[in-house]
């Protein structure tokens, strides 16, 4: 792909539809060979990458149908520039919607991995740069010259210009119909690399921007469900169905696979029917377990890390407790489902796995399914699955009636999908200032990748190098790396504990990962009287890597005299082509950690965060910043303060008022993002790739700050007490439902 020669298509159409062509020059790439993650989802993408296409209409709009989920991320800007950069239009000019789910697409729509500006870079550029080539040639037949000029969607040329409607349907049948086109070279960019403002943002600050549960689906009633008051468990009786039907509103009541589902004029009278609702609840899927349990499970399924060396070692255990995604939309779906046919509208990142699964819990033929993809607010890996569009579905299908279902926000918290608690134990030996050897041993509670990553792998498991036996091992494989010169390295996975509902949080595994490798290395240091940054920069093996430390450090003035109690901490992490480096400095002074919140004192804070990346190509660096900021809250949260208490098998946190996720408090006032130029072609992924980094800086900081190094996390998970508190929540209420420090 580092050629910018391509063919490209017309599609047979009444106005011009171009896609890109794969050419025969394009080898089919071995998966074996494949370095990460990425590269095998890009690569599971390119053999329908001409299915996707770029339409010109009579009208002079160009519009594209993007095959993957908008939820926050800035991927229907960045690719309205990729398109607007090959036909010299404005950005703004160009229509960016989601596209329906399209099973013949197999896994070139699928949203994750930080995938796709990397996954349609080159395609999305090659369908605009074949409808401008097809453009021109029918203005050059109609203006009789080739001496032509194109800009803002004008074609001028012999003293006259039209515009690309009147050339839409001309364009659309002038032969060949297969061309070849060539992408601008990027010194030739006047979209690409330049900052821009979002396409949706004046309607994000307006309220006008259309959401899954602003649409007017006909007949679409407001939807709720009772749920069990412990994980996955299950109805039993319904005592008072009859009673419950007959309040305000409420037009259904019936039991579903989840719980009991009320469907009401408002979505008011359904959380007061269901704090009517009476049930006995069937036992759930993890009865009786808490924190400790899971982590005594965790403890016996580590892998075995070799006999004690005889030279000198750092060796750390490191815990990480349950975490929640804490998306700003809580679950929702609207469902139609009739006799012979159902319609789907929701936020969804792998819609042909959710059509799929619907489809058979309904019963019906896949095509018989229509799944429309909607934009989210937020996601950070948990609108890979679809649990809210499933219940939509059976409780649409059970009743005869559309709905428009929605979690509570306590359901999403203590029902829906965790980041799984892990433990990560780091043996590093070493002699003078020489690394001998590094093993770290991931063991976690299993990650649910059964979603379209799931399908991905499930589809290639034969080519990968463990085979369809070794799935989470060759995930983790893929998505894990060793920046460092560090010996003789290993890395391995093992998984434990059933029962739970999991999923990625903003990553599956890096952060943790890199949080304990990153402070082992800090001890590295002071164990060989090392300066942390110097010798970090004498063991990476990448000149983009070192490039990034060495920014941050500048820019940051590592090493400056700090008072007692606050320090400076710096750290690494690279993945999907794509490098980045964070230095925090952090207060944990008493006066500053006992500062006064609602229900308790604030804890320690980060003042100051500068963050340096390198991506390699930057379509939009407006909203690359905007996504390591993202990164920088995410990673101060895991750090410090977010995670969810396991208790008696339901988890005790509700809201955001329990949930502590970085607040305006804890918000770093000083916070720089420094975007390195990079002489690559080739964009990398950006969307998860801050958040490892700044958890370990972060870390570090407070390790360094408080002279202990910080094993467990979030740091405050243990200085919060179970107190019972006022909380009416739409289920029946927990033993202890109030959470304060």
């Amino acid at each position: 792909m580092r050629r910018r020669r391509f063919l490209g298509y017309v599609l047979a159409s009444p106005t011009l539809v171009t896609a890109a062509g794969l050419g025969e020059d394009i080898p089919s790439p071995d998966l074996t060979r494949l370095a990460d993650l990425n590269d095998v989802m890009t690569a599971a993408a390119l053999p329908t990458s001409g299915l996707i296409t770029v339409e010109i209409g009579t009208d002079g709009t160009v519009s594209f149908a993007l095959p993957r989920a908008e939820v926050g991320q800035g991927i229907t800007t960045s690719t309205a520039m990729l398109i607007a950069e090959e036909l010299d239009v404005p950005p703004d000019r160009v229509r960016v919607s989601l596209a329906d789910a399209r099973p013949e697409l197999l896994f070139n729509q699928l949203t994750g991995a930080s995938n796709t500006t990397i996954a349609t870079y080159t395609p999305i550029r090659v369908a605009a740069a074949t409808a401008r080539a097809r453009l021109l040639e029918a203005a050059a037949a109609e203006l009789g010259t080739r001496n032509l000029v194109l800009a803002d969607g004008l074609i001028t040329g012999a003293g006259r210009s039209v515009g690309f409607g009147a050339l839409a349907e001309k364009a659309a049948s002038v032969e060949p119909l297969q061309i070849a086109v060539t992408l601008k070279p990027r010194e030739s960019f006047t979209v690409i690399g330049k900052p821009h403002n979002r396409v949706d943002a004046v309607e994000a600050v307006t309220g006008r921007k259309k959401f899954t549960m602003d649409l007017a689906v006909p007949g679409a009633l407001p939807t709720m469900l009772c749920r069990p008051p412990t994980i996955n468990g299950k109805v039993g009786t319904v005592l008072n169905l009859a009673e419950v039907r007959a309040l305000p509103g409420v037009t259904d009541v019936v039991t579903i696979s989840t719980g009991v589902a009320v469907r009401a004029e408002t979505f008011g009278q359904c959380v007061d029917a269901i704090r009517e609702l009476r049930v006995n609840w069937k036992p759930g899927t993890v009865e009786g377990k808490s924190d400790e349990s899971v982590l005594a499970e965790l403890r016996d399924a580590e892998l075995p890390i070799g006999l004690p060396p005889v030279t000198p070692t750092v060796d750390r255990r490191f815990t990480f407790y349950f975490r929640g995604n804490s998306a700003l939309e809580p679950n929702c779906a609207i469902a139609d489902v009739r006799p012979d046919r159902a319609e789907i509208w929701s936020s969804l990142k792998a819609p042909i796995v959710a059509q799929k699964l619907i489809a058979a819990k309904l019963g019906l033929a896949p095509h018989k399914v229509q799944v429309h993809v909607t934009e989210g607010g937020g996601s950070f890996g948990r609108k890979l699955f679809f649990d809210a569009a499933l219940e939509a579905a059976e409780v649409s299908q059970r009743i005869g009636k559309p709905v428009k279902l929605m979690w509570h926000r306590a359901d999403d918290t203590r029902q829906g999908r965790t980041h799984p608690m892990a433990t990560s134990r780091v043996r590093v030996s070493y002699v003078g200032d020489t690394v001998l050897s590094y093993a770290q041993r991931h063991t976690s509670i299993r990650t649910d990748l059964s979603h379209g990553l799931g399908e991905l792998f499930t589809a290639m498991a034969a080519r990968l190098p463990f085979g369809d036996k070794g799935f989470a091992q060759t995930f983790f494989h893929l998505s894990q790396s060793m920046p460092y010169e560090f010996g003789l390295a290993t890395h391995l996975l093992a998984e434990t504990g059933k029962g739970f509902n999991t999923c990625s949080m903003r990553h599956v595994y890096s952060p943790d990962v890199t949080c304990a490798r990153e402070l082992v290395v800090d001890e590295l240091a002071a164990k060989t009287r090392s300066d942390p940054l110097r010798f970090r920069l004498g063991f990476l093996r990448d000149d983009r890597a070192r490039a990034v430390l060495e920014k941050v450090a500048a820019e940051g003035d590592w090493g400056r005299p700090m008072p007692a109690g606050t320090a400076q901490g710096i750290a690494f992490h690279g993945e999907y082509h794509a490098f980045n480096a964070v230095l925090v400095e952090i207060d944990c002074r008493p006066e500053t950690v006992n500062r006064p919140i609602r229900d308790g004192v604030a804890g320690p804070r980060v003042t100051k965060a500068v963050v340096a990346v390198d991506i390699g190509l930057t379509v939009n660096p407006r909203g690359l910043e905007a996504q390591m900021m993202g990164c920088v809250m995410d990673g101060i949260a895991l750090a410090l303060t977010s995670s969810l208490h396991l208790h008696d098998g339901h988890f005790l946190e509700a809201s955001w008022d329990n949930y502590f996720y970085t607040r305006q408090w804890n918000t770093p006032p000083a916070l720089r993002t420094f975007i390195l130029p990079s002489t690559t072609d080739k964009p990398g992924g950006a969307g998860e790739l801050g958040v490892a980094a700044s958890m370990a800086a972060v870390a570090c900081a407070y390790g360094r700050a408080t002279g202990t190094v910080p094993t467990s996390f979030p740091i405050n998970h243990h200085t919060l007490s179970f107190t019972p508190k006022p909380f009416v929540p739409p289920i029946p209420p927990s033993p202890t439902d109030g959470l304060t420090r």
